[in-house]
């Protein structure tokens, strides 16, 4: 006949002598412990951990344990669960052993592979990034490739852009004083210019008067002709 609770009291001092520093009694009646199992460092110290809640039952080993995870620290609720489903299935095969070191163990293993994976994930993220930054600078290098059509559409708007440009040059040498408009310019801008001029002389021929009273007495001005008898002749003899 089977002494179960000899096996489970020789069971409990060797796992308390594997574990010392993570081994913890909870309850002795019945007997309810917990093991703390951590994984082995990852890159940048990556490390998972959990916490295992074990309970015997009357007839264990040959029933399983009860067991629960007692608390976890850096495990998706996915991992949870694998772990979960990993304690069952090595309970299942297990029974009739004492087998809490064993499930410890597995567990153990599991958190490393859990590690990795994230190790793995890492890795593939940055391969990613690195793809993808080779392609944009590969796209940047190359640049764009040059059609009728995107060629026209750059004329189109580099034509555009040039011509705000020196509207707005001129304007502001306009406002310096810089340049001088021309005729054709002044017309563009006031189309009033070309009547302007009319305008002003019709106004001034209105506005002006003459004197005749000035011009009346020129007949009887003496307006004596002194060099009336001059003789070119004489001069030759002068100069003789």
């Amino acid at each position: 006949m089977t002494d179960y609770g000899e096996e489970q009291r020789n069971e409990l001092e060797a796992i308390e002598s594997i574990y010392p520093d993570s081994f913890k009694v909870l309850s002795e009646h019945p007997t309810t412990f917990t093991i703390t199992v951590t994984s082995d460092a990852g890159e940048d110290d990556d490390m998972v951990e959990i916490t295992l809640k074990f309970t015997y039952v009357e007839k264990y080993p040959d029933e399983p344990p009860l067991y629960e995870i007692f608390s976890q620290d850096n495990l998706e609720d996915s991992d949870v669960e694998s772990i979960l489903t990993l304690l069952q299935q090595q309970a299942k095969e297990n029974l009739g052993m004492v087998m809490v070191f064993t499930l410890v163990t597995a567990v153990q293993e599991r958190l490393n592979e859990i590690v990795d994976q994230v190790k793995s994930r890492r890795e593939e993220d940055n391969r990613k990034k690195e793809q993808e930054a080779e392609e944009a600078e590969k796209v940047a290098f190359q640049g764009t490739v040059v059609t009728i059509e995107n060629f026209l559409s750059w004329k189109t708007k580099f034509e555009l852009e040039m011509a705000e440009i020196k509207r707005k040059k001129q304007k502001e040498e306009e406002q310096a004083g810089k340049i001088k408009l021309t005729g054709k310019q002044l017309f563009e801008r006031d189309h009033n210019l070309d009547t302007s001029d009319i305008k002003f002389l019709e106004d001034a021929g209105n506005s002006v008067e003459v004197d005749e009273s000035l011009f009346q007495d020129m007949d009887d001005l003496d307006l004596e002709d002194d060099d009336a008898d001059f003789d070119p002749s004489d001069m030759e003899n002068d100069e003789d």
